[in-house]
């Protein structure tokens, strides 16, 4: 039987819950129910990227840019780390969380040496843990805080961020790698 979304999850996220960098994200998410927002854009992605061979998938639109495969383990990475941020909130986590120097986690990330399929198994079953994650949680385990990067933010938060990244690299996606 079908979970209902907590209410926290149904709109966005106040603006002293997150650093205002990460608006830029989260402006990207539509209105509604973030999960289900979760669900679909993952299904998204996929169909995006499936009938991508593995040179189109290795493919950089100009020197130094990530290959489309660094993209989509990029974007893993960092649910990941959103995920865990979340999950450090909910649980109480009094300890202040590191950054990610996002570029660090790309290059060790060895990305290239797999096939777009399986890191395209792997971003979907990350989305699978999230949403198992946010399912869990009530609306005062939603507001909770944790420090991350120097700054609080709330596990609903988090939920929006990871839906509005993934949306952002959509886009990048679609402009600067599958024009061509």
């Amino acid at each position: 039987m079908p979970t209902m979304t907590p209410a926290p999850l149904r709109s966005r996220p106040a603006a002293d819950e997150h650093l205002p960098y990460y608006e830029r994200y989260i402006a990207l998410v539509p209105e509604g129910d973030v999960l289900a927002t979760l669900e679909e854009q993952v299904r998204e992605t996929v169909a995006l990227l499936a009938g991508l061979d593995e040179q189109e998938a290795a493919y950089r639109y100009a020197p130094g840019k990530w290959s489309v495969k660094e993209v989509v383990g990029h974007v893993s990475d960092t649910e990941r780390v959103f995920g865990y941020r979340a999950l450090c909130a909910a649980r109480g986590e009094a300890a202040a969380l590191p950054s990610m120097e996002q570029d660090d986690y790309v290059a060790n990330g060895n990305f290239d040496a797999r096939t777009l399929g399986s890191i395209l198994d792997e971003l979907t079953a990350v989305r699978q843990g999230t949403l198992a994650l946010f399912r869990s949680m009530d609306d005062a385990v939603l507001a909770r805080r944790v420090i991350a990067s120097g700054a609080p933010v709330t596990a609903r938060a988090l939920a929006w961020m990871i839906a509005g990244h993934e949306r952002h690299h959509q886009r990048g996606l679609r402009e600067h790698y599958l024009t061509r």
